[in-house]
């Protein structure tokens, strides 16, 4: 088979989006597939032409978001490369101008399209000041994915939550970590000594993008507490984003270690002794997992990830959305008491061992396979709308 991922952020930016979109590729490929990618040029790629299976398109800054890009609109050229090498099936990972122009470019030609809802935009304006238009938010997403002949999404709470706003052919396609990567074998006390701690002391750490959305003054004020019951406890942070230099001048023993990919990463991810995790923004929250994965008790509140693998007093506290004392009291009682946390770190692993790839991989293969057939059965030459029938 022959498919083509559409994609306005891909690695090597770091966000959850283009880690996940990267992970689909590959299962694809390794299952034998010709995979081509459409994404917006990068200012580090190669000056060269497109080849067989890469389509570099024009992009176009993000605001609030530097080093991201939005593909332009491309609907031509992408018919033109699909009229010569024609897909079988197409995945739109991003609401863009690019994810627009591929799904546009596939009803003209009869191509069968999936989208993945990977990005609550509607929460995101209240995040940033503009709550007024979170419905406008939700409607517009909602013309994009049902534009599509499915939507993936990765839990069973946000497949309800889209149904219940009128998206249609909502499917769910769970996430997986891998555990090879993320382990707790990967703790490093040379590291930890980094962070000015000994095999003794306390690191809680949040990794992801610094920015609003995040939540980020609740992880504050619950470090804070904690610190009251340790006060030798350090607040590690990984990543970076436009929040990142008013945190770090208003809380100056905090420890900043930047972007970090691969094995460090995980190396950063084991190092810790409970990941602080407040955001309401996710739909799912990747993290999370390679959180659980690197034995490391999360605190969360209890949607996206954590709602599907985090059992609470088990692997961590997951918490009521919105209750902010719950989690601040959680972060607190967990961070204070050794027994109880060695004991998650032993059972964190256990809950995400299941969740391999490879098997992500083979379910989203039957997905597109599936679409890809059932296009097939119904297109015929007499029924089949030509380019110029249809109106731009």
């Amino acid at each position: 088979m022959r498919y083509a991922i559409i994609t306005e952020t891909y690695p090597p930016e770091i966000n959850g989006v283009a880690l996940t979109v990267q992970g689909l590729e590959r299962g694809l490929q390794s299952r034998g597939h010709d995979v081509q990618l459409i994404r917006p040029r990068q200012p580090d790629d190669p000056v060269r032409d497109a080849d067989d299976l890469q389509m570099l398109v024009p992009g176009a800054p993000l605001p609030r978001y530097p080093g991201l890009r939005l593909g332009l609109p491309s609907t031509r050229r992408l018919m033109t490369a699909w009229k010569a090498t024609r897909p079988d099936a197409i995945y739109v990972a991003t609401e863009g101008p690019l994810g627009w122009s591929a799904l546009r470019a596939a009803r003209r030609l009869g191509i069968p399209a999936a989208t993945g809802f990977h990005t609550r935009f509607d929460e995101y304006m209240r995040d940033y000041g503009a709550a007024f238009l979170a419905h406008t938010a939700l409607r517009w997403m909602r013309r994009f994915h049902n534009g599509a002949d499915a939507t993936l999404v990765p839990t069973l709470e946000l497949a309800q939550f889209l149904r219940s706003q009128r998206f249609d052919n909502v499917v769910r396609l769970p996430r997986a970590v891998d555990t090879a990567l993320f382990d707790p074998q990967r703790r490093d006390p040379a590291l930890r000594q980094q962070w000015g701690l000994d095999d003794n002391g306390f690191a809680a750490i949040h990794v992801g993008r610094i920015a609003a959305e995040k939540n980020l003054g609740l992880a504050v004020r619950a470090f804070r507490e904690l610190r009251k019951s340790r006060p030798d406890a350090r607040f590690v942070w990984v990543g970076d984003g436009p929040a990142r230099e008013r945190l770090q001048q208003d809380n100056p023993d905090f420890i900043f270690c930047g972007v970090q990919r691969g094995e460090s990463l995980a190396q950063h991810f084991a190092s810790g002794d409970l990941f602080v995790f407040p955001s309401l923004s996710e739909t799912f929250g990747n993290v999370t997992l390679e959180a659980l994965a690197s034995g490391v008790p999360t605190v969360a509140f209890d949607y996206g990830a954590a709602r599907e693998h985090l059992v609470d007093g088990v692997h961590g506290a997951a918490i009521g959305a919105g209750d902010e004392t719950g989690f601040i009291a959680a972060c607190a009682r967990i961070g204070a008491d050794n027994l109880t946390r060695g004991a998650m770190r032993m059972a964190t692993r256990q809950a995400v061992a299941a969740l391999r790839p490879e098997r992500v991989a083979a379910d989203f293969d039957a997905l597109l396979h599936g679409l890809a057939q059932a296009r097939a059965a119904t297109a015929s030459p007499a029924t089949a709308q030509s380019p110029e029938q249809e109106a731009p």
